[in-house]
């Protein structure tokens, strides 16, 4: 099956905007017949004629399906942009990718998807303009997951470079993720002697009752229920996310005493 056949499959939100650009130089006419019907079928991209803006597909329902592809291609572009955050594209990252391609998708699906985020290492990648299409489109549970997703790629050669976590943090804006969220999702990954503290979001001088507060705070705001939309194995991660959160706060309280 070509790029664009296989492209096409993922048609959802991601068909427009700045996301549905990259896909369509990259697809080529076939994608981009279907994103102009679409076009024609929801008004997106013509001009509001109260103000002047791009009209929005806000409120428009998409399947879990749709909502599933439309991830996994979003992760496809995000990823293009951690992959080249520090000027190299290490086969350790490109591995981790493949690898969530194959589990989600199977392995008829790697080639084509490592076709395309080839094509995307090739362009550059708006973070902002990507970033707020998807914060637009994807709910702040999956918004999360996707981040997750992306600090796993860019540790996933064993480094953590300066320019890595600089973009991190600019996706973390763009997707409109709060930043204390944004760190206690690398400090999942970095561990030290107070990052399973801000895992959950606090600092060392929080009292006994604050860390049990923000443990359920944390339970709650990541439960792999919230991203049950995504597929079993998007559900997965998150419920290794979970796991991670329930690591730190066990830590504190051994550390503590705390029964």
């Amino acid at each position: 099956m070509g790029k664009a056949k296989w492209i096409a499959g993922f048609l959802g939100w991601v068909s427009f905007g700045p996301i549905g650009a990259l896909l369509g130089f990259l697809a080529g006419t076939v994608l981009d017949a279907q994103i102009d019907v679409f076009k024609r079928m929801t008004g997106f991209g013509e001009s509001s004629p109260e103000t002047g803006a791009p009209r929005s597909t806000t409120g428009r329902g998409y399947s879990p399906g749709e909502q599933r592809n439309s991830f996994m291609v979003s992760l496809l572009v995000l990823s293009s942009a951690v992959i080249k955050a520090d000027g190299q594209i290490r086969q350790a990252e490109l591995d981790h990718v493949r690898r969530f391609i194959r589990q989600n998708f199977g392995e008829s699906a790697v080639p084509q998807a490592m076709q395309i985020l080839d094509g995307l290492n090739r362009q550059q990648v708006n973070i902002y303009e990507v970033g707020t299409q998807i914060a637009d489109n994807m709910n702040y549970s999956q918004r999360l997951q996707l981040f997750h997703y992306l600090v796993q790629i860019a540790t996933a050669d064993g480094e953590f470079t300066a320019s890595e976590k600089s973009v991190l943090e600019a996706i973390a804006g763009a997707v409109r993720l709060s930043s204390s969220d944004a760190a206690s999702v690398i400090a999942m990954f970095y561990k030290d002697a107070e990052s399973a503290y801000a895992v959950l979001e606090i600092s060392p001088s929080a009292t006994d009752d604050e860390v049990k507060s923000a443990y359920r705070r944390m339970a709650m705001k990541n439960h792999p229920d919230k991203v049950a939309t995504l597929g079993p194995e998007v559900q997965k991660a998150a419920a290794e996310k979970f796991r991670k959160i329930q690591e730190a706060y066990e830590t504190i309280k051994r550390e503590r005493g705390m029964s």
